[in-house]
């Protein structure tokens, strides 16, 4: 998978703490999935709309069909790998991804 984020540079994933990591999954519980990730896999499609998701959330939660072909731990390292961004959780066939938003719009307050 390429970067999908050619026209913006985002800086690198930040580390995240313990507390930081609890506070996002905490806001993260109430949230819908937006996406799922299905026998397609990781595609460019899905990492450019998983891009445009986090610039206008900040934090977003998927799922991962059972048909994949990857597992939820192997697609949210790659997205975030891809995505500049951080994995805040995996919890059986959910992930939480998070990255801070250039746009200034939106800024969760760690």
């Amino acid at each position: 998978m390429n970067n999908p984020n050619q026209e913006r540079i985002y800086p690198a994933a930040p580390t995240l703490t313990s507390s930081q990591r609890a506070r996002l999954r905490s806001m993260a519980a109430d949230m819908p999935t937006i996406m799922q990730i299905g026998k397609g896999g990781l595609t460019e499609n899905l990492a450019v709309t998983v891009s445009d998701a986090l610039e206008a959330r900040e934090l977003i939660k998927l799922s991962v069909l059972e048909t994949a072909d990857c597992t939820p731990r192997e697609a949210a390292e790659a997205l975030a790998e891809a995505l500049s961004a951080t994995v805040v959780s995996v919890i059986g066939r959910k992930l939480i991804l998070y990255r801070r938003s250039l746009n200034g719009k939106r800024h969760i307050e760690l």
